[in-house]
């Protein structure tokens, strides 16, 4: 099994006061290593910097650990020692990611406290955790001192005010067990709403519309596009298969692994200038269809 190197650093102020909770970080290092067994490296000398105010797209075939890079950010795993990561859009099950650094402003993410680290990002992703409480009490989750004023116009933001105001109850309508009174659409629009609520440094999407049909996704996706517009000092990283959700992002990180022996950045730029590569993998992946419109 070869050594793996993942290596981030992203810009985004107010985190270089932030002290290391070794007893968090070690519980989960420990629980990570009891859990999952190794099986192969996920990366290879991946390297790539995100910038104040970019939107930055991961692409590539299902296993290349696109959703891995989310998980690195979020620490649910640390790069500190050797870790073991679940992969669950790959028929290869489970990853190695032994070695390497992430940084935010320069600071390493395994010196940064966890509960600051996180309270600077929001996360969507394509199963949206929703809770059996009102809409209110949903948005305002991430958010607990929101005034109503600000939750409603979170929910305006996101294209969810509109069907929020038609049930009975409005705001105060509880969705069900995780969101099941509600479509994948309007969990989508909620779940876009808390996080615009938080008002991120750190906005994260991973496969934000890969669930939702054809009309939900076209508005969930202007929702998004609208929220990445809205901030000019906002990092954005997209995890998607999706065509409509990486095209217009400002830069497409297109990962490779096609021998198992960990994914590397085998091409990166704009949708335009990543189309003109003769016998690209990205232009192969739209050629082909993998990565779609609304499908």
């Amino acid at each position: 099994m070869m050594q793996t190197l993942f290596a981030l650093v992203f810009a985004a102020n107010g985190i270089g006061q932030t002290v290391l909770v070794a007893t968090d970080a070690k519980k989960a290092k420990e629980a990570a290593g009891r859990v999952f067994d190794l099986l192969d490296g996920v990366y290879s000398n991946l390297s790539f910097t995100v910038n104040p105010g970019e939107t930055v797209a991961l692409v590539g075939s299902s296993g290349c650990g696109k959703s891995t890079v989310i998980q690195l950010l979020e620490r649910f795993y640390d790069l500190e020692t050797e870790t073991r990561i679940p992969l669950q859009d790959s028929a290869c099950g489970e990853h190695r990611v032994s070695g390497g650094s992430i940084t935010v402003d320069r600071v390493e993410l395994r010196s940064c406290n966890l509960r600051s680290l996180r309270a600077m990002m929001a996360l969507v992703n394509q199963e949206p955790e929703l809770f059996n409480m009102t809409v209110t009490e949903n948005i305002r989750y991430g958010r607990p001192d929101a005034s109503q004023e600000e939750v409603e116009e979170a929910a305006r933001q996101a294209n969810a005010h509109g069907f929020i105001s038609m049930f009975p109850l409005g705001y105060e309508t509880k969705v069900g067990r995780r969101g099941e009174l509600l479509s994948g659409g309007q969990k989508q629009r909620i779940a876009i709403a808390r996080a615009i609520l938080r008002n991120p440094r750190i906005l994260l999407l991973d496969e934000p519309t890969s669930a939702l049909d054809a009309i939900s996704e076209q508005k969930v996706q202007e929702t998004l596009d609208r929220i990445v517009r809205s901030s000019s000092q906002r990092v954005t990283i997209v995890a998607a298969h999706r065509l409509s959700t990486i095209k217009n992002a400002d830069k497409i990180i297109v990962l490779s692994n096609p021998h198992r022996r960990g994914s590397r950045v085998v091409e990166m730029g704009k949708h335009r200038q990543l189309m003109k590569i003769p016998n690209g993998v990205y232009k192969h992946l739209v050629n082909i269809s993998h990565y779609t419109e609304g499908r």
